[in-house]
C-alpha cells in the first residue's frame, strides 16, 4: 500500500512561485496516476490537476490552466505541482492523491476515485 508524504508550501508573495512535492513509499509513481486538489476555508474540496499513470494526459481547473503545471518523476517515485503566478484566491490546503493504474483520464477530477492521499500542506498567498 503506498504512502504519500508531502513538502512545500508556505507563504508566499502574489505573483511568486512555489513547488509542491509528493512521496511515494511502498510504490512508486510509475504505476499511479497523480493528483492534486485543494480546500479553501469554508469552501469544499477542488481539483486542481491530474496526470495519468503513462504520463501521456494532463487535466488542470481552468482557474489554474497556465499557471500550474503538474509532473512525475518515476525515478524519485516523486510528484509535483509547479505553481507560478500565485493569487491571493490560490491559498487553500493542498493535498496530493495517487490512485493504481486507471485507465484513461476523465475521472482525474473527481477526488473520490482516488485511493490514496497526502496529508497536506497549507499554501497561503499575500497580496
Amino acid at each position: 500500500q503506498v504512502q504519500l508524504v508531502q513538502t512545500g508550501g508556505g507563504l508566499v508573495q502574489a505573483g511568486g512561485s512555489q513547488r509542491l512535492s509528493c512521496a511515494a513509499s511502498g510504490g512508486t509513481f510509475r504505476d499511479y496516476a497523480a493528483g492534486w486538489f485543494r480546500q479553501a476555508p469554508g469552501k469544499e474540496r477542488e481539483f486542481v490537476a491530474g496526470m495519468t499513470w503513462t504520463g501521456s494526459r494532463t487535466e488542470y481547473s481552468d482557474s489554474v490552466k497556465g499557471r500550474f503545471t503538474i509532473s512525475k518523476d518515476n525515478d524519485k517515485s516523486t510528484a509535483y505541482l509547479q505553481m507560478n503566478s500565485l493569487k491571493p484566491e490560490d491559498t487553500a490546503v493542498y493535498y496530493c492523491a495517487a490512485e493504481y493504474r486507471r485507465l484513461g483520464s476523465s475521472w482525474l477530477s473527481k477526488s473520490h476515485e482516488y485511493d490514496y492521499w497526502g496529508q497536506g500542506t497549507q499554501v497561503t498567498v499575500s497580496s
